[in-house]
């Protein structure tokens, strides 16, 4: 295996280094330097264009000008549809130099999931109205799946969708619904035919979130944090031409979603620079620290960030030859959220008592308390998306032919 760029490779990463270097507003480069403006960045910078501050409202629709200008707010798009149709090793490349220089991903949760999915499943109606208002950041998104009685086993759940004429009359719950208080728009599963078999009659649904009957409720993290909620629907009226793919066949739309949200490849460049971070802070000695007594945990860590590096450039070398990743991607989801608790607790045990500051403004916390709290905040990673459970008996059947039990 070849790990340098090929020449059209290195002009590329050249020219996506250039862009980043000549487009990123100056906000960012003042966050870089000097922590979040906001001590709750949870939802991503695409919802600071409706919900962020002035000066991040401002920066927000700039850096989407900048990337929409090339067609990277949605690289990997056809061209029709507002992308730039980027290759999987060029995407690769593109997140890496983000990545390298902390800049806002490109994409998105809610892009990179709905918008591919839209693209596979959706009609072109469908295409034509959504996707260029959700490349604008004009329609933010948030996803229900979950509920209280259907977590990892997603497809128990009850969350009904009865038709009446031309609509759905939606009744139930979703939970863990992440940035459902600033998101305009849901994309859902429902129960549309109770008799059918579990992963059978289910519908994936699109609904706006102002629709009369829709509720929020915030659930705070262990970080004290507002990142996700509980939502309530009580006759929800949803148009039928807001189905996405065939009706009671939509247990196959939500998997499409959920392989392209598990095959995310900027997680292993976010934890390499946060451990970099760490070496430069605790060589500087401004602060005591336990990095000596540490040193072999570090060396670990960062070993295992290579490892992780290679499965996610393993997923994008596949993509790029025409495959699709299945228990490759669960491997690398498994890999790297489980690695990112390591990585953070790691960062907090370096600093003893420091790693119980809390706030990134407060002026003693070691790197503006990152690691702190990261350390709470990738608790629920290793359950988000699939948890690890779930990921290891699809590397056993479908990877290693496993029976199952």
């Amino acid at each position: 295996m070849d790990w340098n760029d090929t020449p059209e490779q290195a002009a590329f990463r050249a020219d996506a280094r250039a862009f980043i270097e000549a487009s990123l507003p100056k906000y960012y480069h003042d966050q870089i330097v000097n922590g979040p403006e906001d001590d709750n960045p949870e939802a991503g910078w695409q919802f600071d264009m409706m919900h962020g501050t002035d000066s991040a409202k401002a920066a927000a629709h700039q850096w989407m000008e900048a990337l929409n200008s090339r067609g990277w707010a949605a690289p990997s798009f056809p061209s029709e549809y507002g992308g730039a149709g980027l290759s999987t090793i060029e995407q690769f490349i593109l997140k890496q130099e983000l990545a390298r220089v902390e800049a806002p991903e490109v994409g998105g949760a809610h892009l990179m999931q709905i918008g591919p999915t839209l693209l596979v499943h959706g009609t072109e109606e469908q295409k034509k109205r959504f996707l260029p208002p959700t490349l604008k950041g004009e329609y933010l998104w948030a996803q229900g799946f979950s509920e209280p009685g259907a977590g990892s086993d997603l497809a128990s759940l009850q969350c009904r969708a009865v038709r009446e004429g031309d609509e759905y009359v939606v009744n139930g719950q979703k939970l863990w619904t992440s940035a459902g208080h600033m998101a305009n728009w849901i994309f859902m599963l429902t129960r549309t035919d109770p008799d059918a078999p579990k992963h059978r009659g289910i519908t994936f649904l699109m609904a706006d979130m102002t629709t009369p009957g829709i509720s929020v409720r915030p659930i705070i993290s262990m970080g004290w944090h507002h990142a996700t909620n509980e939502t309530f629907y009580e006759d929800v009226r949803i148009p039928v031409d807001q189905v996405v793919g065939e009706v009671n066949r939509g247990w196959y739309v939500g998997m499409t979603l959920l392989d392209f949200e598990r095959s995310g490849i900027a997680g292993a460049m976010q934890q390499q620079r946060a451990l970099n971070a760490l070496i430069e802070d605790v060589k500087g000695g401004q602060r005591p620290n336990r990095a000596h007594q540490l040193r072999h945990e570090i060396a670990d860590r960062f070993i295992e960030v290579d490892i992780n590096s290679n499965l996610s450039l393993r997923i994008a070398s596949m993509q790029s030859r025409g495959e699709i990743p299945n228990y490759e991607a669960s491997m690398g989801k498994a890999y790297s959220s489980e690695l990112s608790q390591r990585v953070s607790r790691t960062g907090t045990k370096v600093y003893g008592l420091y790693g119980n500051l809390w706030s990134s403004k407060e002026p003693l916390a070691p790197l503006r308390a990152t690691h702190t709290q990261t350390y709470v905040s990738s608790v629920v990673i290793t359950i988000a998306g699939g948890s690890s459970e779930i990921q290891r008996n699809i590397i056993a059947t479908r990877g290693l032919g496993l029976p199952r039990g």
